[in-house]
């Protein structure tokens, strides 16, 4: 997912080790020596073209430390598979920039390193975020990029309408049933296609209506629930009552982005860059979008957590140097310029406080609330196999091949046969 990698297109693949911590393991071609070196930062494709100024800034005061950038695909998946590759073989990054679902998998496989949580300033980040840089209540890496879901939804719309943004999944269909027709518009849409968006779909579903997937960092299975079954059959029902359109099956992030931009539907649930693109001159809404956080059962929603954290290969020979590295891509200057340079949400809480990124960003404060109401997705040592495993049942659920009660029993199984591996 664009902003989720997250699987992601603007994710980080870096390898850190902390300021005083002795890397064990560290690559046997190198002398560790002090600590300090030059490293290598891998990340997936940059398409706003942010980072490379940062790391110049970096380099030109640090003439010793200098980071080499190594750009990995685009697709999450074969960023995941080239950086496991390069771990496997204790090869040549040095700090690991990875999407938050990864962090248990990575930790469990011993791939990064634990991290001591006071060599970072973590209680200026945004509470939510840290627990996604955790795993068997021990640090793992440190947040660098957050996100969370939003509502997007047609304000004039709605306001020609005298209606509300919906804060219950029953408003929102409501709207979606009676006023997306008249209006000559689709309902709803999210991501649907079978791949990690629908994973997360699906996660928010759950918990939006106060149920979970997995407990106990994946080893127990809680997704047989009333709640997993009215999540479930919320998106279900949408496709089989035509408010969420048919063509929504085959969206991505992209696709349903350019489907609200166009003017083609009335609610889209998306990440902060899609609000970004449907405001732009260019944009057939521009000037007509609102943002909500996402509706729920009886109230407000809970969204995932998007974003990427900073990890530290157990083979960096580097220590002193990733952590003087981490400490500069999490400082608050630099964390300005992630949002402002490549338009992905900060860690840094003040910055969700601040009138002129407000005035540049409206959904800011929006944003900020969908974070610290998020939840991670579900942890797991075996993650992509839990992620395939929600794909395949939901969308059998949504395309009408199973009964919403029948996938969340289907879904229970298969996944009490993943956590037992």
């Amino acid at each position: 997912m664009r902003w989720i990698r997250a699987a992601g297109r603007g994710l980080l693949v870096l390898v850190v080790v902390l300021t005083g911590y002795v890397a064990s393991g560290a690559r046997a071609d190198e002398d560790p020596g002090d600590g300090r070196g030059p490293l290598t930062l891998a990340t997936a494709g940059d398409l706003t073209g942010y980072l490379g100024p940062l790391l110049e800034g970096w380099n030109r005061g640090h003439p010793d430390e200098r980071v080499t950038l190594v750009e990995l695909p685009d697709s999450a998946d074969e960023t995941r598979a080239q950086m496991i590759t390069d771990l496997r073989s204790r090869g040549r990054f040095d700090v690991l920039n990875i999407d938050v679902s990864w962090t248990s998998e990575f930790a469990a496989a011993g791939w990064i390193r634990p991290l001591p949580r006071e060599s970072f300033p973590l209680d200026t980040f945004l509470p939510r975020v840290v627990d996604t840089a955790t795993y068997d209540d021990r640090l793992h890496a440190v947040p660098y990029v957050t996100n969370a879901g939003l509502l997007l939804y047609r304000k004039d719309v709605l306001a020609a309408e005298g209606v509300p943004p919906p804060r219950t999944w029953a408003e929102l269909e409501r709207a979606a049933r009676t006023l997306a027709p008249k209006h000559g518009l689709d309902g709803y849409a999210g991501q649907f296609l079978p791949y990690e968006g629908l994973t997360v779909n699906a996660a928010e579903a759950v918990y939006s209506a106060g149920g979970t997937i997995l407990g106990d960092e994946g080893e127990r299975v809680t997704v047989d629930s009333r709640a997993a079954r009215e999540g479930i059959g919320f998106l279900a029902r949408g496709v089989r009552e035509g408010w969420i359109p048919e063509e929504a099956l085959a969206y991505k992030e992209e696709e349903s982005k350019q489907a609200f931009q166009d003017g083609r539907l009335l609610f889209l649930r998306n990440w902060p860059y899609a609000y970004v693109a449907a405001s732009a001159p260019e944009s057939e809404v521009a000037g007509k979008v609102g943002a909500v956080p996402l509706p729920g059962a009886d109230g407000p929603g809970t969204s995932v957590l998007g974003g990427s954290n900073l990890a530290v290969s157990s083979a960096s020979p580097h220590p002193e140097s990733a952590a003087r590295l981490i400490a500069y891509l999490t400082s608050e200057s630099v964390q300005r310029q992630v949002l402002t340079r490549g338009a992905l949400p900060p860690v840094r809480a003040d910055l969700y406080d601040d009138p002129e990124l407000i005035r540049r960003f409206p959904y800011l404060p929006t944003l900020r609330e969908s974070v610290l109401a998020a939840a991670p997705r579900p942890k797991s040592p075996h993650y992509d196999q839990v992620s395939l495993v929600v794909q395949a049942v939901v969308h059998d659920a949504m395309t009408g091949r199973q009964t919403p009660e029948a996938a969340v029993r289907r879904l229970a199984a298969e996944l009490a046969a993943v956590s037992s591996r």
